[in-house]
């Protein structure tokens, strides 16, 4: 058997054995269910071993024969390896082009502010800046590096700790000025809070409750107010004096800093476990344009 056609038996073969039918794996590899049929039987007949055991009772579903269910795991790896070399080829297709990953609050917040310096310090480098709020895979999707904010382990990349994080509260000035009875967080109480809900899911991500417990105020209630799942929205909320929000020093460093938003509370703070990372797949850490935005982002905020 020649080597393609050796290969798309067996791209037939573990895709039928996945879906269990011929019909879903036609689907998949966009061909009809009488060619997938024909590759796997090319394939039974170069072994000279039948691969799947033929039903009798009348269902329709394939199910793998014994020596078929041993090798899928070994052909399974196969391919992801054939996938990984295909990405690393394109990769070396497209060396000018870097993909980064950030939330859109922190793209928005701390990263466009300061973008522009490592155009200038890497001027061959194209940026690609990705915002989506799902998760990325990123040998699938075609990442390159990105800022996660959590504990730390994401399963197959690299995490390099990039900043610490602590919480306080922060109000626009006009806010300020207007109330100035917001002079304790007992007073609290009678204003708007803001939430940010963007990982409320995520085990130690600071909520108001949080920050009252630390501050020494448990008997304040925290779950009035408003809710937006946005960090960026929650904090362009609290400059347009629509309330408090939790701020987070990353995110609020440069509004402070500009004197849009104030901090009622003087130095009252709360420290966090959760902390910014670099994160890319350990295989490309050399990568000379990975590594560059790397050691840039690090010494960004080591700057701060």
């Amino acid at each position: 058997m020649k080597y393609p056609t050796y290969l798309n038996a067996l791209r037939a073969f573990e895709a039928s054995a996945r879906h269990q039918s011929f019909s879903g794996a036609a689907a998949e590899l966009n061909v009809t269910p009488a060619a997938v049929g024909q590759q796997v039987r090319v394939l039974e007949a170069w072994l000279g071993i039948e691969l799947f055991v033929r039903a009798t009772s009348g269902t329709t579903r394939l199910m793998p024969t014994e020596a078929a269910r041993a090798a899928l795991p070994d052909i399974r790896a196969g391919f992801d390896r054939l996938n990984m070399g295909l990405t690393r080829l394109k990769d070396a297709t497209q060396s000018g082009v870097l993909t980064v990953t950030v939330s859109p609050a922190f793209a928005a917040k701390w990263l466009l502010p300061r973008i522009e310096r490592f155009q200038h310090a890497c001027p061959d480098t194209d940026v690609r800046l990705d915002t989506n709020q799902r998760p990325l895979d990123f040998l699938v999707d075609g990442v390159d590096v990105g800022v996660r904010y959590g504990a730390g382990n994401w399963p197959g990349l690299t995490a390099v700790r990039l900043m610490d994080e602590e919480i306080y509260p922060v109000c626009s000035p006009v806010l300020a000025a207007r109330l100035p009875t917001l002079s304790s967080p007992g007073d609290l109480s009678g204003y708007t809070l803001l939430h940010d809900l963007t990982l409320e899911q995520n085990t130690g991500f600071p909520t108001w409750r949080t920050w009252l417990d630390t501050a020494g105020f448990p008997q304040i209630p925290a779950e009035h107010g408003l809710r937006i799942n946005n960090s960026a929205a929650v904090l362009q909320a609290a400059i347009d004096s629509q309330g408090v929000a939790l701020g987070r020093s990353v995110m609020v460093r440069d509004d402070l800093a500009t004197g849009r938003l104030v901090r009622p509370f003087g130095s009252l703070t709360c420290p966090i476990d959760l902390a910014y990372y670099v994160v890319y797949r350990p295989e490309c850490a050399a990568k000379p344009r990975i590594s560059a935005f790397r050691d840039w982002l690090l010494q960004e905020a080591a700057c701060q």
